[in-house]
């Protein structure tokens, strides 16, 4: 298909894998398959309203983990952060931004589960503009979550997604 793949942080038994930019359906496939294509497996969160039969068999089986994103009486955050307290291995994609669409308001949840739970984050792109996914910075989130969340984002700055109007550092 065209695509490098560059995933040079340690294969560590937990992390969070930050992954940006997210502007379409494909970045799940291309991300996917250029994970496993170096011999490793991550969990993703994903939208409850996709675990539908049969979709829902088929997302679970591949680390699929439904966000119920209108309960407001579990938090998703404390519950990841149990899932890694309690799992020997788990390597989990988020996608900041939480949406395909253009937004200036990235989710911090990953910063917060990253530091409760006491795991590093890998910063994962997707470059549509270089066919390139690459994993090759690790970010220890120092817990002052505005400066953390800047420094992440001005990480992904310079990188293009499938739809670059989509895709906002701001």
């Amino acid at each position: 298909m065209g695509w490098s793949v560059s995933i040079t942080v340690p294969d560590v038994d937990k992390c969070i894998i930050c992954v940006a930019p997210h502007t379409s359906n494909w970045d799940f496939v291309v991300g996917k398959l250029a994970y496993a294509s170096v011999g490793r497996d991550a969990g993703f969160l994903m939208k409850a309203q996709w675990f539908f039969w049969p979709l829902g068999c088929f997302f679970r089986a591949i680390g699929g983990i439904p966000v119920q994103r209108k309960n407001k009486t579990v938090s998703l955050t404390d519950v990841v952060v149990e899932k890694f307290r309690t799992s020997r291995r788990m390597q989990l994609a988020i996608t900041p931004e939480g949406t395909r669409s253009r937004t200036s308001q990235w989710h911090t949840g990953f910063l917060h589960i990253a530091k409760r739970a006491g795991v590093p984050i890998q910063l994962g792109v997707l470059d549509y503009a270089a066919k390139r996914v690459m994993i090759d910075h690790t970010f220890e989130p120092t817990g002052d979550i505005e400066a953390d969340l800047r420094r992440v984002k001005e990480f992904y700055k310079p990188y293009k997604g499938k739809y670059p109007e989509k895709f906002t550092t701001e």
